[in-house]
């Protein structure tokens, strides 16, 4: 097993199909859960595409159950909310600086 969590092939100058032990599959998860990007992790991890990202991490919040699933569309929600509080205060901050230089 190589360093990176896979096998490679046999040997015999065939491509083989890869296989990913379940430690890097978590790990590759939580680096998208952290916020990176599925394209930089993918890159980063020599993956064939962020495709095989979005399968395991379904795979890993359906073994987690309905938890993981309830917890991932509140980190949604919140960051929906985040990017509204963020535009409000775009909005009252230029609103401070029209105000501003009226008084």
């Amino acid at each position: 097993m190589s360093k990176n969590g896979n096998q490679t092939g046999t040997g015999d100058g065939k491509r083989s199909r890869r296989r990913f032990t379940k430690e890097f599959k978590e790990e590759a998860v939580q680096m998208l859960l952290d916020g990176h990007s599925t394209t930089s992790v993918s890159e980063r991890l020599g993956l064939s595409g962020p495709q095989l990202l979005y399968g395991w991490k379904r795979e890993l919040i359906g073994q987690a159950g309905k938890t993981a699933a309830t917890l991932e569309s509140r980190v949604r929600e919140l960051e929906r909310e985040l990017k509204r509080v963020e535009r409000e205060r775009d909005v009252l901050k230029k609103a401070l600086c029209i105000f501003g230089r009226d008084g």
